[in-house]
């Protein structure tokens, strides 16, 4: 295969991921994470083979690319992938090349109770997010959203907490989703669910407890969520 003679990988955990910084991407494909790095970074990370868990070394040509993403397509018992270049600004260039990009934001939205709000939207889990509009901020984007799908009006937009990456195909055509996600704050309490976007339920939990006992969560929101925990 010219793909990326691919090797299975050893899982990051989450405190390596957040030192290294800058030095890798992180990408959500088909809730798979793909990261995107360095040798020197994959040597710090802690790289080693497993069964479900794979890496490979980028060549410079796109359509190794891919032939990686159809891979996944194909082959759901993945759990990670690493990508490693020497170039990791060329590697991260192609492989958004092979995307449309659309930009999104979104809040992880507190109550005055430290409450995290949460809906039930087609299937999963989620937190309000929306594309932005032109002319629109990410800042500006974020609250309107909140808004619109949780019908909050008493909000603090906070600070800006992190990017998220994810990919997924509308009609027939690869999808980059890059959201930005702001820590926001509430003193309302009523909730009013944006049926229309098809939010069918929507509450206040505690982010840490809730994490523990629910797994019906895209994963990307799953590590909002915990970033916002520990911060």
């Amino acid at each position: 295969m010219e793909l990326l003679t691919l090797r299975p990988l050893y899982v990051i955990n989450q405190t390596q991921s957040a030192i290294m910084g800058q030095q890798k991407y992180k990408i959500y494909v088909n809730g798979v994470p793909v990261f995107l790095t360095t040798p020197a970074v994959s040597a710090e990370m802690g790289v080693f083979p497993d069964k479900l868990n794979y890496v490979g070394h980028y060549q410079g040509k796109k359509k190794q690319i891919k032939q990686f993403l159809d891979l996944l397509d194909k082959n759901r018992d993945v759990k990670s992938v690493t990508v490693i270049s020497p170039d990791l600004d060329a590697l991260w260039n192609d492989f958004q090349a092979c995307f449309k990009i659309i930009e999104a934001a979104g809040g992880y939205v507190l109550n005055e109770s430290g409450q995290l709000l949460v809906f039930f939207r087609r299937g999963s889990w989620d937190i309000p997010k929306g594309k932005i509009d032109p002319g629109e901020t990410p800042e500006q984007a974020a609250l309107r959203e909140v808004m619109e799908e949780t019908g909050l009006q008493n909000l603090d937009p906070g600070k800006f907490m992190m990017h998220t990456w994810h990919t997924y195909v509308l009609k027939g055509e690869r999808i980059l989703k890059k959201t930005w996600w702001y820590r926001m704050h509430t003193t309302d309490s009523v909730l009013i669910p944006q049926t229309e976007e098809d939010i069918t339920e929507i509450c206040w939990v505690n982010p840490s407890e809730w994490l523990r006992t629910e797994s019906n969560v895209y994963p990307s929101i799953k590590e909002v969520i915990e970033t916002g925990v520990r911060e």
